[in-house]
């Protein structure tokens, strides 16, 4: 029998963003519900990734007692004011098994006590005026806004002839044996392709992983969802000559051979020269998509990144569905390859922006900011800076503000995203501004294209005041008016990202604010 619910809030979804939405909401006494579609938290972490092992880092010891410094290092943690939430006690593994992700989220809902409906799959969302989600069930669930925290819950085919003949990494076998002896390609070059690659190294007689373009390793690139080093043991295999292969082209058909499969691979690096090559499996590891499939056309968001992820404004808002928000990997579209949207250590501070929007645009709650007299404006940007995680996380994409009236009296807001701070000041929402400031942590100009251990690219003396040169996170303030920049000053980089020297890093600051 059919029934309906109403609420002002749903969150689709019980990953570590949805949890955070609801913990967020539940603390602001907004009326919400969770639904999720599997039996407990989390459900995506008992499945992927394939292999169980999380490139999340996890650091216990730290030698820091501020718990904001930990976060830097902890990249697992939901925000909460409970100590015993944080990811940190549950192991003491730096790249944990993906087991203590399920167990973590699973204690962060029933000690929070969080309205999660689980088995409810959301299965239709329509919008006769308000939102009405149905579940499997045939329940109705009435809401005014829904944040959608589903993640990237089905499988990114690329279009390739014959791609029908492929396993994917959704499903494709984690026992080694299986592949005893075979001659393996997997298709895609990011972390699962190189993790099912590892895994094959003992069994498989001969391993090519192929995919388009350079291959960009997350420590020169400092992207963390490009390839990790945790990952990158494949890479000796194919330098050192030991059968092992990375083809640098593009797939042009698969097609069946008898037991196995002939590929016909474009190489790039010799003018798409096509070599048709002989395996005895092939493996999809090209990612993963948003299922838009659920939603009527007439609340079905737009598209973006070959269909991948939802399109989104400056607020996580739908370009096309009023009052449509998405939180957690899924929001990766706005910095896409660039940030850390897509992950816990990135998102978790993007939900809670996304909650002051929304308390600020729905129930008149403004952005928390504190009063900063003129003279006080370099030690408040120093002393956040050396301390701040979501700034840190969430490089050139969030940051600090220093709002100033026409009157001369000044705020300091933490925490808004760049591209909504410059929209929202436009519109009025942070009153009345003459002029503001941005502070963000950023990696220098042209930092992906530099090898960091060659000791001859780019040298810059820690003394230099200018910061200019500095490639490696460092503070940046810019000012700006009527959403124009004005100029910037780049706070000099420091090896162990402590911007407190008076003459380096305080003085030329003071002087650029006076």
């Amino acid at each position: 029998m059919s029934s309906e619910v109403s609420t002002e809030y749903l969150v689709i979804g019980a990953g570590p963003a949805g949890l955070q939405a609801s913990y967020l909401l539940k603390q602001a006494g907004r009326e919400h519900l969770v639904l999720e579609a599997g039996e407990a938290p989390g459900t995506f972490f008992t499945r992927f990734p394939r292999h169980r092992q999380l490139i999340s880092i996890n650091k216990i010891y730290t030698g820091w007692d501020d718990p904001e410094l930990n976060l830097r290092v902890d990249w697992n943690s939901l925000l909460s004011d409970d100590p015993a939430l944080l990811f940190t006690g549950y192991t003491p593994r730096y790249f944990p098994n993906a087991d203590d992700m399920v167990r973590y989220l699973g204690d962060f809902a029933v000690k929070n006590d969080l309205p999660v409906r689980y088995d409810t799959r959301a299965v239709e969302v329509t919008r006769p005026d308000d939102f009405v989600v149905r579940d499997q069930h045939g329940v109705a669930y009435r809401a005014k806004r829904i944040i959608v925290a589903t993640g990237v819950s089905q499988k990114y085919v690329p279009d390739i002839e014959g791609v029908e003949h492929a396993e994917h990494y959704y499903d494709v076998s984690v026992e080694p044996q299986e592949f005893a002896n075979k001659k393996v390609l997997i298709i895609g070059r990011g972390n699962s392709a190189f993790e099912t690659a590892d895994a094959l190294i003992e069994t498989a007689s001969v391993i090519h992983v192929a995919g388009p373009g350079s291959l960009k390793l997350a420590w020169q690139t400092h992207f963390v969802g490009h390839l990790r080093a945790v990952n990158n043991n494949f890479l000796d295999t194919y330098q050192l000559k030991s059968q092992n292969a990375v083809l640098d082209g593009h797939i042009a058909g698969i097609h069946r051979d008898g037991d196995g499969y002939l590929v016909k691979v474009s190489f790039q690096r010799v003018d798409e020269v096509i070599k048709e090559i002989r395996y005895d499996r092939v493996i999809l590891a090209t990612g993963f998509r948003f299922d838009a499939s659920i939603f009527a056309p007439e609340c079905r968001p737009r598209l973006t990144i070959n269909s991948r992820f939802p399109d989104q404004t400056a607020a996580w808002e739908s370009v096309n569905v009023p009052d449509l928000f998405f939180a957690g990997t899924i929001t990766q579209a706005r910095d896409f390859k660039k940030s850390t949207s897509g992950f816990i250590h990135g998102f978790r501070y993007g939900v809670r922006a996304l909650h002051r929007i929304a308390e600020q645009r729905y129930h008149g709650v403004d952005w928390p900011s504190r009063s900063v007299a003129p003279g006080d404006v370099t030690d408040a940007i120093i002393e956040r800076v050396n301390r701040t995680s979501a700034l840190w996380q969430l490089f050139a994409f969030m940051s600090d503000a220093v709002l100033t009236s026409r009157d001369g009296t000044a705020r300091y807001v933490e925490e808004v995203p760049v591209a909504h701070l410059h929209e929202a000041v436009e519109r009025g929402e942070f009153g009345d501004v003459e002029s503001y400031l941005t502070v963000t942590l950023e990696y220098g100009a042209d930092h992906d294209k530099v090898n960091p251990f060659d000791i001859t690219a780019g040298r810059n003396s820690q003394d230099d005041t200018s910061g200019l040169d500095g490639r490696y996170l460092h503070p940046v303030v810019r000012r700006f008016r009527a959403g124009e920049l004005l100029d910037e000053h780049h706070i000099t980089e420091n090896l162990e990202n402590e911007w407190d020297s008076e003459t380096v890093h305080k003085a030329p600051l003071r002087e650029y604010l006076r």
